[in-house]
């Protein structure tokens, strides 16, 4: 090893899901929305003044804020924009969680976490989920340096009911608990109502999943002013322009068309629904997911054999091997046309690897 590198900052990073670029493509491994933005994103971005790219953009994103605060019944204040959660998720985790004391994840959950915990040199233990995947929150009744959980669990899909929300929080007046709402909108109840309550928490979302915008980048937090007084602190000693023109001008586009968000998180529901049965009656097996994608498993199909099968048909869906998890493909919910594509794929391969009686 030369000199220099002895003083270099060494992670393993996080992989991202595979983004292949075909036309033929099956995409259900990103847990993307497969329904364009609302419709005024478009108008939005025609009306973008190109001579204005020569200008720096808002700082503080002042419009994009006030357009979330205004959906959510929130001051200004209480409102925090990042280049997607992980931004926000990652500056959360350098600026609250600065305790000797490990913070608390689970054990499957969002793999970013134990990689922005490595990066910044934060403390970290995973509590266990249950044989169903669910959290225990007893778990987290005991002293740590911050906990963070998402709701529904990714990959697992699986929820924790609001009061249970409550119990953790309320165990943990003297650190930061955040809970990481990106699929919240496909079927689970926010946290949000409890932010007036205990001023430890913060919720975060995102633009990417029920809103159809991962291409633009935004992620968003609420909690207290005090808490996101201290996020923007340490956003202005990092990077004080985060958000770009372009995403400020959709984000306020499509934060504004509430029944555009409402009517496609609802086919997304009802896909996943029909999917749920579908799979079913095929031999698999899921916990209740409340998110756009379901984590399934096969007793009599191998999730890696199956994940290379449907890969050379080009239908892309995300296998986590190792662990517990080995055994399980996460599959995003698509349209249901794309989603019948997958299944009568499936069907066929069942027969021919006789692999299933029907």
């Amino acid at each position: 090893m030369n000199n220099w590198e002895k003083n270099i900052r060494r992670v393993v990073p996080y992989t991202p899901g595979e983004q292949p670029n075909q036309q033929d493509m099956i995409k259900l491994n990103t847990n993307e929305n497969p329904y364009p933005p609302a419709p005024g994103v478009a108008e939005a971005l025609k009306n973008i003044e190109t001579d204005a790219l020569r200008l720096y953009p808002d700082p503080a994103a002042k419009d994009l804020v006030h357009a979330i605060a205004g959906e959510y019944g929130l001051s200004d204040e209480q409102v925090f924009v990042g280049v997607g959660s992980d931004d926000v998720l990652a500056m959360s985790f350098l600026t609250f969680f600065n305790s000797e004391k490990p913070i608390l994840f689970p054990d499957i959950t969002y793999s970013f976490y134990d990689v922005w915990a490595d990066l910044f040199q934060i403390p970290y233990e995973r509590p266990e989920l249950d044989e169903h995947f669910h959290i225990k929150k007893e778990d987290y009744f005991r002293e740590n340096g911050g906990i963070i959980f998402p709701n529904p669990n990714a990959p697992t899909g699986v929820s924790l009911p609001l009061d249970e929300i409550e119990e953790i929080i309320s165990h943990n007046r003297d650190v930061i608990v955040i809970v990481d709402e990106a699929y919240v909108d496909f079927g689970t109840e926010s946290a949000l109502p409890l932010i007036d309550k205990y001023e430890n928490l913060l919720v975060v979302q995102t633009f990417s999943k029920s809103r159809s915008m991962a291409g633009m980048r935004i992620g968003f937090a609420m909690g207290s002013p005090k808490l996101i007084a201290y996020l923007n602190d340490v956003k202005y000693s990092f990077n004080s322009y985060t958000m770009n023109r372009t995403s400020i001008a959709a984000g306020v586009a499509a934060i504004k068309d509430q029944a555009y968000f409402h009517e496609t998180c609802d086919k997304i529901i009802e896909t996943r629904e029909w999917t749920k049965q579908e799979l079913k009656s095929l031999g698999f097996s899921f916990e209740d997911s409340k998110a756009n994608f379901i984590f399934a498993s096969h007793a009599n199909c191998p999730a890696k054999q199956l994940f290379q099968a449907l890969r050379e048909q080009h239908i892309y869906v995300r296998y986590f091997p190792g662990g517990r998890t080995d055994n399980h493909l996460r599959i995003t919910i698509g349209t249901r046309k794309e989603m019948q594509t997958f299944l009568d794929f499936v069907k066929e391969y069942f027969k021919k690897e006789n692999l299933w009686k029907f």
